[in-house]
């Protein structure tokens, strides 16, 4: 018998479920320049969020257990076979470390082997790089520009919209 993929954990970090001792420390994230990354609303202080239809994760290390950030699925549409994604590491001491890569690289086995989506897309604002840099690397392809839709600092960003389709990410797992 083929042995079972373990969907939420890998080498170095874990998807587990939001626990009510990660509000304090989201909440901080939420209040700093990371929002700015990863939202493309206005930034001001946000209570926790009520509960939604989409499925949250936190990132977590394996040995000693701390919350490094968040993944979730969204936005799924069951009769089409697709969803979005959303992921952050909310310390920068903690990002370009693979953490995000490893739970970029669960969230989709998991979008794609347990819940049988075909595609899962996002958006990205252009000047977050590393993020970018990501995406691809993860086998995402830039599918369209939302143009100037994203004003920082006096200044007009574009969002990005990507995708990735079951048969190319099992294509780069091979």
């Amino acid at each position: 018998m083929k042995q079972m993929i373990d969907l939420f954990t890998g080498r170095t970090i874990s998807l587990t479920a939001p626990r009510s001792a990660d509000i304090e420390d989201m909440n901080n994230w939420r209040n700093s320049h990371y929002l700015r990354m990863v939202d493309t609303d206005y930034a001001f202080p946000k209570v926790p969020d009520a509960p939604s239809k989409a499925l949250e994760f936190r990132i977590r290390t394996n040995e000693e257990d701390q919350l490094l950030g968040f993944a979730a699925l969204h936005s799924i549409e069951w009769n089409n076979q697709c969803g979005l994604l959303a992921i952050g590491i909310g310390e920068e001491e903690n990002r370009g470390k693979g953490y995000g890569a490893e739970a970029l690289q669960l969230l989709l086995q998991y979008a794609f082997y347990e819940l049988n989506l075909n595609r899962v897309g996002l958006d990205v604002i252009s000047y977050n790089e590393p993020a970018i840099r990501a995406y691809r690397k993860a086998g995402f392809t830039e599918e369209g520009r939302l143009r100037e839709t994203v004003l920082r600092d006096g200044k007009a960003f574009d969002r990005i919209v990507m995708g990735i389709l079951r048969r190319e990410w099992i294509a780069m797992q091979a």
